[in-house]
């Protein structure tokens, strides 16, 4: 297991409060609290919260039933444990004090943050986002190391999918199949396997369903998963048997949109100058009506996270971003085109942690 500083973390995240005037931060489930402490807390309606004052000790309220999977050996924070009849909201809203101003991580549910501010009427809270965000949006060499080894994972299924037999089986059974691969092949957890066939690849996010899957089907393949809880994702075209010249002419103007998008990546460049060149690729070609999302999001311990590379974000791209470059074009009633890389923003542009092939592969 990648071993993190946390205390680092910690201490950066404490130089950020302070600029901030904030006396302290509160991190419940979502992905902010294992990237300050190393645990990632079960989404249970039972609370689990770090209390982090910008001076003083870090403790993690935990319900008791789950105290026994918190890793303490690098004495980064304490913990107080809590029973099923003891009032935890009273006791996280004692540890608080008399903080002033408080932040808390955007995933918290709302009705713990609304029993605290009920609680603490002298309290007045604010999203973490502005804190962690600066933390998390810049990668560590280690983390770069599991991103790579993930989308490596990745690359590996693609490989096996050009060799793969398609035609006679339902989608789900494909994405069934997929995430077995992905688990095979180094990937810790499979995450997710999007499996659109013929018409349904017109529609980005398609649930993989029954369709069966015949010739003549192109077949869009969204997928990835985690390694140390970094994540992959990928997407690759496939047709069952020879592709029509219009399909191939698509594909290409989504190829070309993506390595304009990719060549453009720099550090000082503008999120949203990397999704204007693939957009302006596409509505060249007259499909800009059928680009219908972002080129793009950040990765790490969350699939989507920041930066978004998306039009109106105007933040500057800076060495160890994160995320993906994947233009689409979705004809309703027809098919949809992407490819989808994880980059990585270095001194040089992009760094592309997948390296499996763009081109369509054409399977049985």
């Amino acid at each position: 297991m990648t071993a993190f500083d946390y205390a680092g973390r910690l201490d950066r995240a404490r130089r950020q409060m302070a600029e901030r005037k904030v006396d302290v931060l509160l991190a419940s489930v979502g992905s902010d609290l294992p990237y300050l402490t190393g645990y990632r807390a079960m989404p249970l309606e039972r609370l689990t919260m770090a209390v982090i004052p910008q001076q003083g000790e870090p403790i993690l309220v935990i319900p008791e039933l789950e105290a026994a999977r918190v890793a303490t050996d690098a004495g980064t924070f304490s913990v107080r444990s809590w029973s099923e009849t003891d009032d935890v909201i009273s006791l996280v809203a004692g540890l608080i004090g008399g903080a002033s101003t408080a932040m808390i991580t955007d995933q918290t549910w709302a009705v713990f943050l609304l029993a605290l501010q009920e609680a603490l009427p002298g309290t007045a809270f604010r999203s973490a986002r502005p804190v962690t965000e600066a933390l998390r949006i810049i990668k560590e060499p280690a983390e770069i190391e599991l991103l790579r080894r993930a989308g490596s994972s990745a690359d590996t299924v693609a490989g096996l999918l050009a060799a793969h037999r398609f035609a006679g089986k339902s989608e789900a059974r494909v994405s069934r199949e997929i995430a077995g691969l992905l688990e095979e092949n180094g990937t810790d957890v499979a995450g997710f396997a999007i499996v659109a066939s013929g018409p349904n690849g017109a529609s980005p996010h398609h649930e993989p369903g029954e369709r069966v899957i015949r010739e003549g089907d192109a077949i869009v393949i969204d997928f990835g998963g985690t390694v140390g809880g970094y994540g992959s994702d990928t997407t690759r075209m496939f047709h069952v048997g020879e592709p029509p010249a219009r399909y191939r002419e698509v594909h290409e103007i989504v190829r070309a949109a993506q390595r304009a998008a990719i060549d453009t990546v720099a550090p000082g460049v503008p999120a949203e100058s990397v999704d204007a060149a693939a957009r302006k690729v596409i509505t060249a070609a007259g499909y800009g009506d059928y680009f219908i999302h972002r080129t793009g999001h950040g990765i790490g311990l969350d699939g989507h996270e920041d930066p978004y590379i998306v039009a109106g974000n105007d933040q500057l791209l800076d060495v160890g971003m994160a995320f993906s470059i994947e233009p689409g074009i979705y004809l309703p009633g027809e098919f949809g085109i992407r490819i989808e890389d994880i980059v990585i923003c270095t001194e040089a542009g992009a760094d592309r942690l997948n390296r499996s092939p763009r081109s369509v592969a054409i399977v049985d």
